[in-house]
């Protein structure tokens, strides 16, 4: 089975320029994205927690479109949370609630020391299958 490695527009070009990763790959039916954190396209954070982990959410979507999927197609979530402040139970949550009304994916969220850049407090990971028909074929996807 063949492997095709896509990146998300903006960020996801600089990603792949300075450290050399693709953001998305897609593998048969099966969609798999690399951690996604709270940032902008200039790489910038908000200073609040919650921003920061709604940025990650709508990261992780702005990812996933890329092949054709949403959070609809999510099936499992990994996230990072540095420090693992109290409030983050509850704000992902709301946030899984908000992206995900009609399905309860797995989740497995761990607290960590540090992430990959010093700035994130949070880092998003998820799996997800493809609808049939998705633009997710051969002919849409970049190989690096």
């Amino acid at each position: 089975m063949n492997v095709k490695f896509d990146i998300t527009p903006g960020y996801g070009e600089k990603q792949l320029k300075e450290f050399g990763y693709s953001q998305v790959a897609v593998i048969g039916d099966r969609i798999e994205i690399s951690g996604q954190g709270g940032w902008d396209d200039r790489w910038n954070f908000p200073q609040n927690l919650k921003d920061e982990i709604e940025q990650a959410f709508k990261n992780v979507e702005r990812t996933l479109a890329v092949v054709g999927a949403s959070w609809n197609d999510v099936f499992s979530v990994h996230s990072y949370h540095v420090g693992f402040e109290p409030a983050v139970n509850g704000i992902m949550t709301k946030l899984f609630k908000k992206y995900m009304p009609t399905h309860a994916p797995l989740w497995t969220c761990l607290g960590v020391e540090k992430l990959g850049d010093p700035k994130m407090r949070v880092e998003i990971r998820v799996s997800a299958v493809a609808k049939k028909n998705s633009s997710h074929s051969d002919e849409n996807l970049r190989s690096f």
